[in-house]
């Protein structure tokens, strides 16, 4: 653009008039280092403007220093805020729980492995939570090839139960047998075999493992090392279902209506329902207490409801009685136990105190079949034949929802912190607001009865005659159809990234196995279903009952009978006299002698009655088997009886073995029904034994007191 003469005569003059002006020098500013506005910011500060940024660009500014990342990582408030934010807070409870499992893990490790001075804190709960969730509504999503990997489990039989604990895979059959397999590859760990019955409960905290079968036994297993540690008889028909109750914080309202936080059990506590119309309460034993056996698990003859007293048993606590027809499904926490029956009714327990039950709640004109306990709402829901769904104010004993809409009977319920789910024989499942009473969801995609489910707060999966399918809980449609095409789904469970189920094809038993994992997601911690964790270590509380009290007497007590086998077996390497292998002992009374004489005398070559371990084919057991899923039938009366492969421990220098000899408590038993504390064999396992060809010993060989 070109200038006219009297715009360039202007532009001239205004360029000499700047031109003359005096300069003027500024001091120079010296130059400043940058600042960090996050670790300069009072914390709060820091966190509402972090609060700002999504998750992707928080884990990138995590990255940029270790300043940056001890401040983002460790604070509680940001990562609550974006947990509520992303819609992934379910109130508080289950995240209380799940930090403070996090801490006692932590504390665990702590206390094996120290940190460095200067190493940089921990995160906290509550972004390994945020990881975890987001990752649980993401990959089981997106992910849509996970690793698969299916293998033949209990040959032919019914899958009765099936957990996932600690990263085992935990299923029981009908066939009598517990086995525990690898996730990742599918490898059987472990085989827990003993029960005489089809096993129809289970439950596991840590390593130990409780079972319930249709022997009336109720048994404890090591599953570091697969040993049946403790047998308790009692019950006197099927033991049907079983959970075990932790400590924790809960609600007590006092006399004058004051309400307070106690922790309740003071223990871990076993509760098991039986045909047998009762429920009975158990303390848990820990991996240090003794082991104790009702009776003589290698008397064939012995029979578990007959040949044993609960007054002798140290860990039984209560026998609830009330119910007039077979205990079906049970639910308990705190001192809580609801209790669902045949009968029609459902009863609520105090499990501390025992006696009489606080309410008797009558409404469904059918069989119970199922029952959850919601603590934090005070109620507990059930479902019956009756096709019905009640919900029961625990303060009042009032029905306050009765959820109808299915047409056949409700044998499965979940319950999560926003959602209850009811599955029925009508192909159906239904999504309810546990506060309303409100229909949420129908899920109908399915052809057959609802055999097996599991939900949590994003995710739904249930099984039914020919596939296992994926359902979004928050719309109700189908993600996705895990399997198809085949018999039956009996069993399904997940935890996190993995996914488990048990299902017949072409009468073959086998367990699937997903993870939806990807290769970074190491630290996807998946939260337990029911809420309840099991890393705390819980100490006894200071005040003893007459329970603690037995357990303690009978510590001393096999204390005591180690230091006396010890000094047998002093005395008996002392002794002048050895046998050879050829001689026999005779005892002689020699006459006008002051005590008897030990002479040795030649063996007669005649053969002597067996008297230790005797190898039985395993051909000749009998085998039984349920007729399906809720064929709970009490076999005992139907088939032989199964044997036991007695459990040997080999003894060594530093820990003598222990005969065998009779648990006594502090009320003595008497002679007829004397419970049976198993030992080690003081003989080492004959060479041809094997899984198929267990060895059985004769109880007669004993050493009697």
């Amino acid at each position: 653009m070109a200038l006219s003469p009297t715009q360039r005569s202007e532009l001239t003059i205004t360029a000499s008039t700047v031109a003359a002006r005096p300069r003027i020098d500024y001091p120079s500013r010296p130059s400043q280092p940058p600042r960090d506005f996050i670790t300069l910011l009072p914390p709060e500060l820091v966190s509402h403007i972090l609060s700002y940024l999504p998750y992707p660009t928080l884990a990138r500014a995590s990255c940029v220093s270790k300043a940056w990342r001890a401040i983002i990582d460790s604070d509680a408030v940001l990562w609550r805020d974006l947990l509520k934010n992303t819609k992934i807070w379910f109130g508080g409870e289950s995240e209380d729980a799940f930090a403070n499992s996090i801490y006692a893990r932590r504390r665990r490790e702590l206390a094996l492995n120290p940190r460095p001075a200067k190493a940089l804190p921990l995160p906290h709960p509550y972004k390994i939570l945020f990881k975890s969730r987001h990752l649980t509504r993401t990959r089981w999503v997106q992910n849509p090839e996970p690793k698969h990997v299916s293998f033949p489990a209990h040959g032919s039989s019914v899958v009765t139960c099936l957990i996932f604990s600690h990263g085992r895979i935990i299923s029981a059959s009908d066939d009598h047998s517990i086995k525990v397999y690898s996730p990742s590859t599918g490898e059987q760990l472990l085989q827990l075999q003993g029960h005489e019955g089809g096993v129809w409960a289970l439950a596991a905290s840590k390593d130990t493992l409780v079972s319930g079968s249709t022997d009336r036994t109720v048994r404890i297993w090591d599953l570091n090392t697969g040993k049946c540690t403790h047998i308790f008889g009692g019950h006197t028909s099927t033991v049907r279902c079983l959970a075990i109750v932790k400590p924790e914080w809960v609600d007590v309202e006092d006399e004058n209506g004051v309400v307070r936080k106690e922790k309740w059990p003071k223990r871990p506590l076993i509760v098991t329902g039986s045909r047998d119309h009762s429920l009975r309460v158990w303390t848990l034993p820990r991996p240090d207490e003794p082991e104790y056996r009702s009776y003589n698990p290698d008397d064939h003859d012995a029979d578990p409801s007959e040949a044993c007293d609960t007054d002798e048993n140290p860990y039984h606590r209560l026998h609830l009685e009330g119910h007039e027809h077979a205990v079906r499904a049970l639910a308990a926490r705190g001192r809580t136990l609801v209790s669902g029956s045949y009968d029609s009714t459902v009863r609520i327990w105090d499990i501390i105190t025992g006696g009489e039950p606080k309410w008797v709640l009558k409404g469904h004109s059918q069989k119970v079949y199922s029952v959850v306990l919601d603590l934090g709402r005070n109620q507990a829901c059930s479902g019956s034949m009756d096709g019905t769904v009640r919900v029961w104010d625990l303060r009042t004993g009032d029905c306050r929802h009765t959820l109808t809409g299915h047409t056949s009977l409700v044998g499965l319920l979940g319950l999560s912190p926003s959602h209850l789910v009811s599955a029925a024989a009508d192909s159906t499942l239904r999504i309810w607001d546990p506060d309303s009473g409100e229909l949420q969801f129908p899920l109908a995609a399915h052809t057959g009865a609802i055999t097996c489910f599991q939900h949590d707060e994003f995710k739904v999966l249930s099984g039914s005659d020919g596939n296992l399918k994926m359902w979004n809980i928050r719309d109700g449609q189908v993600v996705r159809d895990l399997l198809t095409g085949i018999t039956g789904v009996w069993q399904v469970v997940f935890e996190g990234r993995w996914c488990v189920a048990a299902s017949n094809r072409q009468d073959t038993t086998v367990l699937d196995v997903w993870d939806f994992g990807l290769e970074n997601d190491e630290d996807w911690v998946g939260e337990p279903p029911n809420g309840i964790y099991d890393d705390e270590d819980f100490e006894e509380d200071d005040e003893e009952d007459e329970g603690a009290y037995k357990i303690k007497r009978l510590m001393e007590i096999q204390d005591e009978e180690d230091d006396e086998q010890e000094q047998a077996d002093v005395d008996a390497m002392d002794q002048d006299l050895v046998p050879s292998e050829t001689e026999s002992l005779e005892i002689v009374d020699m006459s006008g002698s002051q005590e008897d004489s030990v002479i040795p005398r030649r063996s007669t070559g005649k053969r002597a009655e067996p008297d230790g371990d005797i190898d039985i084919d395993d051909d000749s057991r009998a085998s039984a088997s349920a007729g399906g899923l809720d064929s709970d039938t009490d076999t005992m009366s139907q088939t032989e009886p199964r044997w036991e492969p007695p459990y040997t421990r080999a003894s060594s220098p530093s820990q003598p073995a222990r005969s065998s000899r009779h648990a006594r408590t502090a009320a003595a038993p008497s002679p007829s029904r004397r419970p049976y504390l198993a030992s080690a064999s003081l003989l080492p396992p004959p060479q041809d034994e094997t899984p198929t060809r267990p060895r059985i010993r004769n109880p007669n060989s004993r050493r009697q007191r």
